[in-house]
């Protein structure tokens, strides 16, 4: 197997994120938590395979290969700046921000764009199904909305909602589209 076949470079590059994101995903679902072992080893995996496979426009591009440390830096910046203030918020999880970095890392950070509207989209569908099926109420307590000074009440006030799932999504389909298109 040579690295500079260009029909080789997606299926690893791709694969690879399809397998940690599957993993994420398994996490997040069983334990509502994603593993800093997951994120950070896809990040590794992410850098390394932009900085060693011959230049191309990345993993989905019509000719596939690396995209260079910089712009593998670069869309692990956006893909954490995306999610960052909603972590801050208290809206989403630590594990989530660096899940997105890593897709980010994958892809790049123009498409990191693409994969973080494409996320929004389908968490936004998500959190809609879960609202209609019940799920989301059963998890609220039934006393007033939680203030800041009483984090205990906050943490259990916000429902479990695994957005790796979105992220995955998201990826899904941006390589869908990235890939037809």
């Amino acid at each position: 197997m040579y690295f500079d076949d260009v029909r080789v470079m997606p299926v690893i590059g791709l694969g690879t994120l399809a397998v940690l994101l599957a993993a994420a995903v398994w996490h997040d679902v069983r334990d509502y938590r994603i593993p800093n072992v997951v994120v950070y080893s896809g990040i590794a995996l992410a850098v390394l395979m932009h900085t060693v496979f011959p230049a191309g426009g990345g993993f989905a591009a019509a000719l596939p290969g690396g995209i260079g440390l910089v712009k593998a830096l670069q869309g692990l910046g956006v893909g954490l700046a995306a999610l960052l203030p909603f972590y801050l918020l208290g809206a989403a999880g630590a594990g989530d921000a660096k899940l997105m970095a890593m897709v980010g890392a994958f892809v790049g950070p123009v498409d990191t764009l693409a994969v973080v509207l494409a996320t929004f989209i389908a968490g936004a569908a998500m959190a809609v199904v879960w609202l209609m099926s019940g799920s989301l109420s059963a998890q609220l307590p039934a006393h007033p909305t939680p203030s800041a000074s009483d984090p205990a009440l906050r943490r259990r006030w916000h429902a479990k909602l695994p957005y790796s799932v979105a992220i995955a999504t998201g990826t899904a389909a941006w390589v869908a589209i990235k890939v037809l298109v």
